[in-house]
């Protein structure tokens, strides 16, 4: 598995796939249901209807937000013929049924425009691999994606089923009957039988295998705006969320782990932390994801008091120490031609040979950098666990429950089999919470209760602090520019930790990692611009900094990177930065990019502006979606204030619009705080901003209005939980530049123009 699982992280390409010679068998093998055995009858891994007609739909993805809850029972309750209030829906348990597909499908050079033959099979390839090993995971923007024909076809079959049963017991055609809320109905007789009297035969029936799904003209609910199926509990206040468990004769504690990343505790005042009332214990912890220690006691205050006291001396980093020292790092690879480790993707042409060619006058160059991030979820990393016997259970909001099995099983003498993990609402993910280092420390701490359940809570310095960040990057680039043309030639180099390898080093670290790192260049070499000399160059760089997937990942990056460069070329061709774009955009391929560009043009009035303000516009294709966006700003006596932002997505289906307008929104937020204030900068080896006093986040009374069009040009359904961040720091960045005159090539954007 675990060889299998690098493989599959790393890319598997068209070489890879051929690599993989497991056989017929096992690319079409079902992996068990996991709801077998239950108390209500079952009729797929998605679906289970009680003998009292209570219709429960699996929604196996974490719910952090993004409205995932609500739109995947939709699929299953359009074709199954009832509402959306008709249903409960609930994460249900980890297995491998569950597996991802669509997470693992893009992890290729492929661009989305590209549907030939090699795409398609590296695509085929990645989503095999997901179910090869049963990867349940919850990132990519994929949920719907990887949803959309598997849950219909849940609920279709589970209808057909029903239908079936009835038939059978009322004597009469299936062909006869219909479904009528939570009934079958005979139209003809006027006779009715609920789904509870019917699911037990129903659920007994072979399924079918391919069933007719619901028309599009025919939705009922999809494509509709509807009320979210989590909004009463959120807004009640119930206790949904990992940090809200309560268990009988529950302990409670918090780690200290230590801030300088791969050293450990040179002392510690045991006895004091111990002299703290509350304190239980002091567990040494010494994991592949972090060195410290577990404070357990009485509540969750103890625990911090304990942790507090028992102020470790931690040791010396053994990588740069500071924010200077490692970007220095980034500049000196940038330095070599050819850096070890180098990798290309996307190229175009024959860069080098074009720019030989070029005068000096006609070239433009360019140094892009980024700080690394935190994460910031507002729920701290909180995990509750209680070994008993043979068995683990862990209670946590988490985007990776299999991976929790397999990894803290055997850290607690048991197999993955033996682990129950009960995922739950999340107060934010953003990618930390794939992350499996909570749930480690989670249960090495119930390891040491005696049975008891134990609810380890970060505090937030400890949570901002420990973070897998997004990587701080450098970017070198220049282009071949002309007046009143599109770049003929392009080249563009950035440096950064790698996201997989430093993944992989903490979650598989008896394993190598090695192959291209694409999220490095993710976001560059994959936009929608036809350029016919392009070079695309990542160079990973480890820093000693764990890094990891954090709101759209390198698009985040590589979004700023090649949209303000763009700007940049379209200004020394003497073009609108609009314009020059749509040139670039020609042809059927790109015909959805266009179409995005030109509808936020209109929608924001591009061209015109009135005096002290400005407009800056930028569009990023990332997973599967194509989105732009035009920010306008003003100038209040010396200092910038966001007017306006206008979103053109297209998502190519749109599912649930309501959904999508809130996550394009909430991307463009996400993006405007990191563009604007958000850094994590190290002195000592350690992070220096813990908490909201020094690393904030976009205010209310700050945020402009966003207005969201959705389109539904492109032929593939994309995500929608990412794509609306990438193109916010570069559109505003833009702004900036026309309103200001300067050019902003490092983030965040507060350190050279202030904002009110």
């Amino acid at each position: 598995m675990g060889k299998i699982t690098r493989r599959i992280f790393l890319g598997l390409g068209v070489a890879a796939a051929g690599g993989l010679a497991v056989g017929w068998h096992y690319a079409t093998k079902v992996h068990p249901n996991p709801l077998a055995g239950g108390t209500d009858p079952t009729f797929n891994p998605w679906l289970t209807i009680s003998e009292a007609g209570e219709i429960t739909v699996i929604v196996p993805r974490a719910e952090m937000g993004q409205g995932v809850s609500t739109t995947l029972a939709a699929l299953v309750a359009e074709e199954l013929g009832v509402d959306l209030a008709d249903v409960t829906v609930a994460h249900g348990p980890p297995g491998a049924a569950y597996y991802n597909g669509a997470m693992l499908a893009e992890v290729g050079e492929a661009p989305t425009w590209d549907d030939g033959w090699a795409a398609g099979l590296t695509r085929k390839a990645g989503s095999f691999g997901a179910k090869l090993i049963g990867l349940q995971g919850t990132g990519g923007s994929s949920s719907t994606v990887d949803a959309f024909d598997k849950m219909r076809a849940a609920g279709a079959a589970a209808r057909m089923a029903l239908i079936g049963a009835a038939a059978d017991r009322l004597g009469v055609g299936a062909g006869a009957l219909t479904v009528d809320g939570r009934e079958v109905v005979h139209a003809a007789s006027g006779r009715r039988i609920s789904f509870g009297a019917l699911t037990a035969d129903a659920a007994a029936r072979s399924p079918e295998q391919d069933p007719a799904l619901t028309d599009p003209a025919n939705w009922r609910l999809l494509g509709k705006t509807q009320i979210r199926t989590d909004l009463r509990p959120k807004v009640t206040g119930a206790p949904i969320y990992g940090i809200d468990v309560e268990l009988p004769q529950m302990l409670h504690a918090t780690v200290a782990m230590s801030p300088v990343f791969g050293a450990r505790a040179k002392s510690a005042n045991r006895d004091a932390a111990l002299a703290v009332p509350g304190v239980v214990k002091i567990v040494d912890l010494a994991t592949q994801t972090g060195s410290g220690f577990g404070i357990i006691a009485t509540s969750t205050w103890a625990a911090f008091k304990g942790a507090e006291a028992l102020a470790p001396e931690w040791g010396a980093p053994d990588y740069p120490a500071d924010t200077a020292a490692q970007f220095s790092l980034l500049a000196a690879a940038l330095d070599k031609e050819r850096p070890d480790g180098a990798f290309e993707m996307g190229v175009k042409g024959d860069a080098p040979v074009a720019f030989q060619g070029a005068p000096e006058d006609e070239i433009l160059s360019a140094e892009y950098r980024v700080p690394f991030l935190a994460h910031a979820c507002m729920e701290p990393l909180n995990a509750t666990a209680q070994l008993r016997g043979p068995k683990l259970r862990i209670w946590s909001g988490n985007q990776s429950p299999t991976l929790i099995q397999d990894i803290c099983g055997p850290l607690a003498g048991l197999s993955a089999g033996e682990v129950e993990v009960t995922t739950l609402p999340m107060g934010g993910g953003f990618g930390r919470r794939f992350e499996i280092d909570v749930a480690i420390y989670a249960t090495l701490l119930a390891a040491e209760a005696d049975g008891r359940p134990v609810k380890v809570t970060w505090s937030r310095e400890e949570d901002t602090g420990h973070d897998m960040y997004r990587p701080a990057a450098l970017g070198r680039f220049r282009a071949h520019v002309r007046r009143s043309e599109a770049p003929s030639a392009l080249e563009m180099r950035v440096a950064a930790p790698p996201i997989m390898a430093s993944l992989m080093a903490r979650t598989f670290p008896s394993l190598p990692a090695s192959g291209p790192d694409k999220p490095i260049l993710d976001g560059l070499f994959n936009q929608p611009y036809a350029i016919p000399n392009a070079d695309y160059q990542g160079i990973p760089v480890p820093l000693g900094i764990p890094v990891g997937f954090w709101r759209s990942v390198g698009s985040s990056i590589n979004g700023f990177f090649h949209e303000g460069f763009m700007d940049e070329i379209a200004h020394r061709a003497g073009l609108d930065p609009v314009a020059m774009r749509l040139m670039m955009m020609q042809g059927e391929d790109f015909r959805p990019a266009r179409l995005a560009l030109e509808k936020v043009a209109e929608m924001s009035n591009w061209g015109t502006v009135a005096p002290g303000h400005a407009k800056g516009a930028a569009f990023v294709l990332s997973f599967g979606s194509w989105v732009a966006q035009v920010v306008e700003i003003s100038d209040q006596g010396g200092a910038i204030k966001l007017e306006s932002v206008w979103c053109a997505v297209d998502c190519g289906r749109a599912l649930d619009p309501g959904i999508i307008e809130a996550q394009m929104q909430s991307g463009v937020i996400f993006g405007l705080s990191a563009a604007m204030m958000q850094r994590v900068s190290f002195e000592g080896g350690r992070a220096q901003q813990l908490n909201f006093d020094s690393y904030d986040a976009l205010r209310m009374a700050q945020t402009p209005p966003i207005e969201v069009a959705i389109l539904e040009n492109a032929p593939h359904m994309g995500g929608i939980g990412e794509p609306g961040t990438p193109p916010a720091a570069p559109a505003l960045g833009n702004a900036i530049f026309a309103l200001t005159g300067k050019r902003l090539r490092s983030m965040p954007f507060g350190d050279e123009v202030s904002f009110v």
